[in-house]
Parts: structure tokens; sequence; C-alpha cells
């Protein structure tokens, strides 16, 4: 893995990287449509294009546990359902994102910080308006300090050797 991209992905293992991607195909159809796929999704749109997939094998690649799915049919598939091209998932290093993934990150990251605002707001309850400014500015500030919050999000947890997530 080149070094630029080693340190982008945080020396991620290749099921990592895989798992972060499909996750971040996932967080893009949530922002579209409102609505989570679900794996009977997944599923019937792999079966329309010749593909088996099983619960459990979906999950190792959404989780980036197990071994790696190098299937390239499998993979391509995929991209077909999420209308990406096939090498945003068959490469096996850090590329561009696809535009219409990228498009859709500042979306989704608007989305989970209006999600933070309200449950800051009902929370709090009866605030003043001008506290409730002062707590959106320094949400705002703060999705600022962090450009990357929004990968963090879709990559998955480390585990402990037990299965436990690790804690940080």
């Amino acid at each position: 893995m080149p070094a630029e991209d080693a340190s982008r992905n945080g020396d991620l293992s290749p099921q990592a990287i895989l798992a972060r991607r499909l996750n971040l195909l996932l967080d893009v159809v949530v922002a579209e449509r409102g609505s989570p796929v679900t794996f009977r999704e997944i599923e019937a749109g792999l079966r329309a294009r010749g593909i088996r997939i099983s619960r459990a094998r979906w999950f190792y690649m959404k989780d980036g546990t197990g071994r790696l799915v190098s299937d390239p049919q499998l993979l391509a598939a995929i991209c077909e359902m999420f209308d990406v091209d096939p090498s945003y998932l068959l490469n096996g290093v850090e590329g561009d994102i696809p535009e219409r993934i990228d498009s859709q990150l500042e979306f989704v990251k608007s989305l989970r910080a209006a999600r933070v605002k309200s449950f800051a707001a009902r929370t709090l309850g009866d605030v003043s308006p001008e506290t409730l400014r002062a707590i959106s500015e320094y949400l705002n500030k703060d999705i600022d300090l962090h450009p990357n919050g929004e990968r963090a999000a879709t990559t998955p947890p480390r585990h402990t050797g037990d299965g436990r997530p690790a804690t940080p």
C-alpha cells in the first residue's frame, strides 16, 4: 500500500478498508432515501445478478472481520447495485471516492450534526435561543475541526481478542 494511502487509512487491513467502503455506500443510501438498506435488499439485488450471499458473509464484509472477500463478481455486482464504478471495491488500496459518494459525504455529515443538535435541544429542554445558538456554533466548529469525522463513523469498531469492542 502506498505510504500516502496507508497514512490516510491509518494502516487499516484490507478487510477493514473493504468494510469502510461498503459502510460508506450504505450511508449514502440512507442519505439519499432516508432509510437503511436491509440484508434482504442486498440478497435480492445480488440474486437478480446471479450472485448468492449469506447473511454471515455480508456481516463480516461490513464488519471487516473474517477473511478478505475478493470475489470480483460479487464486488462488481455490489458496485452495480450502488451505481458506482467496480474499481471502488475491487482496488485493494484507497482510491478516489466516486463523485456521487463524495457529494453525499457533506450531506451525511450535516444530517449527523443535525441529529446531535436536535438531541441536545430535546435533552436540554427549555433553553434560551442564545444558548441554543452557542451550542450550535460549538458543534459546527467541532465538526470543522474534525474533517474526517464522517469516515470515522463508517470505520468498523476494533475488537479485543474476546470479541468485545475495544475502548479508545
